[in-house]
């Protein structure tokens, strides 16, 4: 083919071909109007022999051609009414046979031919027969194809189909299956031909207008797939058959990709379905350069949504083992094409597992299978950096997540973590999230030791450094939300079997302690509370044995409460030593309440010693120090399982260390709070009023002194806030009934607060907390009643 020297040389030789069409297409005209059937060939063969040009590109032949088409359109027309011209159909087909130029004479063979078919003078099968045999007399590839696409366009209504009128006796749908075969044959070789035309250093170019021409070869395959007598036998015996030799002999890449791509396209799903072995026996011969991959994903892709069509069409892919055709043909085909690159390899395996999961969704061990073949094909390589093929392995584990909605069904494949780790440290860690999200989405819940064992090892990038990463590496909010994940996953591993859970409880201790020490504060606090949790149940399981069997052996329960508090006291001890002393201490408290609650006054006894110690030698910083002996107090208050002397010895600690803070304001506000060490309101707690006024006396010393301290620095006397909240703490034990609080204490407290309100540096702040305090005094007084005599005698 001849190739011109530029745009512009092309556009000069289309304006010439579109100007010599227009002018003997004028004169064409004229014949027609005077119905001058002579006149009329020699101008349209005239007209067509423009067509003849070698120096344009496909793009712009195509636009030559179409002009040359329309008035060929305009000619069958004429030769339709023979009135016109006088001459029998039998006679024109004859007579342009005539022609002096090949193509010109074939152009006009196929318009006429069309009129003759339609006329059903003679058998359509002999025309079209005669039709495509003469066309290969027109062998330059462009050119060619043109011809027999032409060939293509006329006959295309006037094939003797199934139900055609153009069917009978002697014309079957046979007939028109081998006419379109042949044509489609002889295109093809004119387009693969194409190829070896012109010098090899142009070879791109010529790819690229193969390309643009692909559709013309195409359409061949788009007639036989709308033939209507073409059925499932005539498919699997005759269409596929010669269809896919023709594919396989031509040894032509782009040819190979595009027709194979061509039948998965344009023929019933069901046809796919009955003839998978003879079309994927034709995959592993193709070229080794064939994007293979891309057309059997096509194809898996169209069975899935076939299945997913329709539940009653599911036994036809068990009757035929799809399934493991598929598979074999994969395997076939990576081992053929050896240069096939990673990612093709497992976007593969992606289409496979999306066809078994939504035709087979219930075959775990199909999935497990496809997950197999991936890994075994991964194995041995270094970690994936390749993009592409990350995301493909990504997707190919996505996959089970997204179908099942249950990371618990994925847990049971075998594979599944085989694959995860072929994956990079960080992609590891994105996939791990992932899996997280989609137990908390679907609020699953993971019940067994052996699979919370599967749960992090897939996500054991988020438990523990990898390979050498350190967390120091890590962006830090991204390590946050990626342990906070960790942390919730932790609260959905339950089961209410004391032995079960006991065994959970034991596997994630052993995973987390590996953590590191920046990961145990996230890690550590949700493990002792879904322990405690367990400790509940572990409670009522003991105590309903020994209701039905007296005393309880040891090895009869599967765990008692001071078996896991034993472990529980290991844990934070862990947790302790990793700079987090203040979260150690609050979950040393939780856990000697829950030991309380189990009535096991020893272990809660230790639990409080070991926060008393945490406070004493870890906690320095002064305002950690308040909150955490009002931790102490709180929890110390709503326990009742100490006897006078283990009780008698925590107070006393917890009081002295109240004294010992560093700030006035700190240490007045933690002795008053000690008071309710002493009076506990319920019916069983200690009432002991005399203490409780020792430790309001206490505070009011430390206030005093408080008062003394910023009078001295600042010449000036401070707010009463103290002493207002110290008289609130005297009102709340008066109702309660401590005879240690006498009205007259409560009437001297309330002239010690007006007096220090004289005090020009009294704050906005105190002055209405006083008196509101004042105002509830008197609401009290007036309200009337039991409580409102006691407030009687109270002066304000």
């Amino acid at each position: 083919m001849l190739v011109g020297n530029g745009i512009e040389d092309e556009e000069k030789w289309l304006a010439e071909g579109i100007a010599g069409i227009q002018h003997h297409a004028f004169y064409m005209h004229r014949a027609l109007d005077a119905n001058n059937l002579r006149e009329t060939l020699k101008y349209s063969a005239q007209m067509l022999s423009e067509l003849r040009t070698s120096k344009l590109s496909p793009h712009k032949y195509y636009e030559l051609y179409m002009r040359a088409f329309d008035e060929l359109r305009k000619l069958e027309m004429f030769f339709k009414e023979e009135s016109k011209h006088g001459v029998s159909i039998v006679d024109l087909y004859e007579l342009v046979q005539h022609a002096g130029n090949i193509l010109p004479r074939l152009y006009l063979l196929c318009t006429v031919g069309s009129v003759y078919i339609k006329s059903k003078e003679a058998p359509a099968r002999d025309v079209l027969k005669d039709l495509v045999e003469m066309c290969r007399g027109v062998q330059h590839p462009i050119r060619g194809l043109f011809l027999r696409s032409y060939l293509a366009q006329v006959s295309r209504d006037k094939l003797p189909d199934l139900g055609s009128e153009y069917e009978g006796d002697a014309d079957t749908v046979v007939d028109a299956v081998d006419f379109v075969l042949q044509n489609f044959t002889e295109m093809n070789k004119l387009w693969v031909r194409m190829h070896y035309q012109g010098p090899g250093q142009i070879r791109e170019k010529r790819e690229k207008e193969r390309s643009e021409l692909r559709d013309l070869v195409g359409k061949n395959l788009h007639v036989l797939g709308q033939i209507e007598g073409v059925d499932l036998e005539m498919y699997k015996g005759t269409v596929l058959p010669r269809v896919l030799e023709q594919v396989v002999n031509c040894k032509d890449e782009l040819a190979q990709y595009y027709l194979m791509d061509c039948i998965i396209q344009v023929f019933p799903d069901e046809y796919h379905l009955q003839t998978l072995e003879t079309l994927l026996g034709a995959f592993p011969q193709l070229q080794p350069t064939v994007d293979i991959k891309t057309v059997l994903s096509r194809l898996m892709d169209r069975l899935s949504n076939y299945a997913a069509s329709s539940i009653e069409v599911l036994p036809e892919f068990l009757q035929v083992e799809a399934f493991a055709k598929l598979s074999n043909a994969i395997g076939r085909v990576i081992e053929t094409q050896v240069d096939m690159p990673i990612v093709g390899v497992i976007a593969l395996y992606v289409s496979l597992l999306t066809f078994t999961l939504r035709v087979h969704p219930e075959r775990l061990d199909y999935v497990d299978q496809v997950l197999g073949a991936c890994v075994k094909k991964l194995s041995g390589k270094p970690k994936l950096e390749d993009n592409r093929a990350t995301k493909q392995v990504v997707a190919l584990l996505t996959a089970p997540l997204e179908k099942y909605n249950d990371i618990v069904t994925a847990l049971t494949l075998s594979n599944y973590p085989r694959v995860m780790d072929c994956l990079d440290n960080g992609t590891n860690k994105a996939m791990a999230m992932v899996i997280i999200q989609s137990i908390m989405n679907n609020n699953t819940c993971i019940s067994t030791a052996d699979k919370v064992e599967v749960l992090f090892e897939l996500i054991k990038g988020l438990i523990k450094d990898l390979d050498g990463t350190s967390v120091d590496e890590l962006d830090e909010e991204d390590f946050k939300d990626e342990q906070n994940s960790v942390a919730r996953l932790i609260h959905m591993l339950y089961n209410d079997d004391p032995e079960e859970m006991l065994k959970i409880i034991y596997t994630v201790k052993k995973h987390i302690m590996s953590g590191g020490p920046q990961r145990l504060p996230f890690t550590v606090p949700p493990l002792i509370f879904s322990a405690l949790r367990y400790v509940g149940y572990g409670l009522q399981l003991v105590r309903r044995l020994q209701c039905q069997d007296g005393d309880v052996v040891g090895e009869e329960v599967p765990a008692t409460p001071k078996q896991i508090f034993q472990l529980l006291n290991q844990t934070i001890d862990a947790l302790s030593s990793v700079s987090s002393p203040e979260l150690a201490l609050r979950l040393y408290l939780q856990c000697a309440e829950a030991a309380g609650a189990c009535d096991l006054e020893p272990i809660a006894y230790e639990f409080f010693t070991q926060a008393f110690v945490l406070y004493e030698e870890e906690i320095a910083d002064s305002k950690a120090q308040v909150t955490a002996i009002h931790l102490i107090i709180g929890t110390l208050q709503r326990m009742n399982v100490f006897g006078v002397e283990n009780r008698d010895t925590l107070t006393h600690k917890a009081t002295g260390y109240s004294a010992k803070l560093l700030k006035k304001p700190d240490q007045c506000r933690a002795v008053y709070a000690c008071s309710h060490l002493f009076w506990v309101d319920d019916q069983d707690g200690i009432k002991d009023g005399e203490r409780v006024l020792l430790c309001l006396k206490r505070a009011l010393r430390i206030a005093n002194a408080a008062q003394q301290m910023i009078a001295v620095t600042r010449g000036r006397s401070g707010p009463v806030t103290l002493f207002v909240e110290i008289l609130n703490k005297y009102l709340y034990f008066f109702e309660k009934g401590n005879p240690q609080i006498t009205t007259d204490a409560i009437g001297g407290l309330v002239e010690l607060i007006t007096t220090e309100m004289q005090s020009d540096s009294t704050t906005v702040a105190s002055d209405a907390f006083f008196s509101s305090t004042v105002r509830y005094i008197q609401f009290q007084k007036e309200k009337g009643g039991a409580l409102g005599e006691k407030y009687a005698s109270i002066k304000v």
